[in-house]
């Protein structure tokens, strides 16, 4: 990578921003400064027009930062080249060469072609090494022939010398230092199984307990991730986050056990358990709160009409529905997965245009919070849009 290649990055920017000004009115003109449903909205125009996409992360590390000191990879840089109308990274360099600079057709060798290239130089024979070899060879040779011209009598010789030394150097060790060394091995064994079972003994006499949880109105799994708070007495709290499905086990040798669990679209739930009779698997029924998952359906819900006039008629029927779900004063956040913007806070009415907008992402909208007051109003909602690239994990 080269200072230039930077510069024509710089350039390959403006030319993608300009792109979509062509057809778009983002909140900002300047690319570097769009965030949350400019950064959607484009997303969702490249992957109509090159046919892929990039992440929110990539986007934030490439376009917020200028001008930036590394370059992305080869399949972005040809993605956002298509984007701006040209056919590849290496087309875009070569329509907006710099004086004096020349761009060379093999200067993007793949990898598998700059290993066959060192190949080649690594297996160029070395001509110094053959030459000391036959000089090995002859010293070798005399020892060989000596050993072939000696008797059979300078061999039993040799044996009987061998068996001489050993009688004369092959102390008897004392039967006194051998206890003593058994001694100390038994006692250090004892002391190494004390040990264990001090450091292990709460692993030895615990118990383990497995518990599922499943929709009380539906008796299926719970669909959202499940806090668990254990409670035990002169302790700190222990967390636990239970995905979708998945069941809590917990070991313990204590006799009674104290949960609270909570979720976003269920009632949360105090759970008290004595052990000494309990099952060691068992189902727990946690209530839906129908008004938080309401909140939640409306905002992902497929709002694609089959012609013009009855899509319109679909955003406004959920418009109205999120309108009175929604308290005016609710306090909204959006959650991203980048060092620069971290949390964004919407009104209500930015809220309602966002999951209104017909988009891909809509689909990944993950709620994480939602919150209501006494008369059944959403007052609080922390959400997050995970990229394609996380939700694979």
């Amino acid at each position: 990578m080269t200072d230039l290649d930077l510069l024509h990055f710089e350039q390959l920017k403006k030319d993608v921003q300009g792109q979509y000004l062509k057809e778009y009115t983002p909140s900002q003109d300047d690319i570097s400064k769009w965030k949350g449903i400019d950064i959607i909205y484009f997303q969702e125009d490249l992957r109509k027009k090159a046919k892929g996409n990039i992440s929110e992360k990539s986007f934030y590390t490439y376009f917020k930062n200028s001008p930036v000191t590394k370059l992305p990879r080869i399949d972005m840089l040809n993605l956002l080249s298509i984007y701006a109308g040209y056919d590849s990274w290496y087309e875009f360099k070569k329509q907006h060469l710099f004086a004096g600079e020349l761009l060379l057709e093999n200067e993007n060798l793949d990898e598998e072609e700059i290993d066959e290239l060192e190949k080649t130089v690594t297996s160029a024979p070395e001509l110094p090494k053959n030459e000391f070899q036959p000089k090995k060879t002859e010293l070798n040779t005399p020892e060989n022939t000596d050993l072939q011209k000696s008797t059979i009598e300078n061999q039993q010789v040799n044996t009987s010398v061998t068996k001489n030394n050993e009688t004369e150097f092959s102390p008897i060790p004392p039967k006194k230092n051998f206890f003593k060394k058994n001694a100390w091995a038994l006692i250090t064994s004892v002391l190494i199984t004390i040990t264990g079972l001090l450091g292990f003994k709460d692993v030895i006499f615990s118990k383990s307990y497995t518990y599922c949880f499943i929709d009380k109105d539906r008796g299926v799994s719970v669909i959202n991730t499940l806090e668990i708070m254990v409670v035990k007495e002169n302790e700190s709290p222990l967390m636990y986050k239970i995905k979708p499905g998945d069941c809590f086990s917990y070991s313990t040798k204590d006799k009674i056990l104290k949960m609270r669990i909570s979720a976003p679209f269920y009632e949360p739930l105090e759970v008290n358990r004595n052990l000494e009779n309990a099952p060691e698997e068992e189902k727990i029924e946690l209530k839906p709160d129908d008004y938080k998952m309401a909140v939640y359906y409306f905002s992902i819900k497929d709002i694609k009409g089959g012609n013009p006039e009855e899509q319109v008629a679909l955003i406004k029927q959920k418009r109205n529905q999120l309108e009175n779900l929604i308290s005016n004063n609710a306090i909204i956040y959006q959650v991203y997965d980048n060092n620069t913007y971290g949390i964004e806070r919407l009104d209500k009415q930015k809220y309602i245009t966002l999951v209104t907008t017909p988009t891909t992402s809509l689909k990944n909208l993950n709620v994480i919070e939602m919150k209501k007051d006494n008369n059944g109003k959403i007052v609080s909602i922390k959400f997050k849009i995970t990229s394609t690239d996380e939700k694979n994990k």
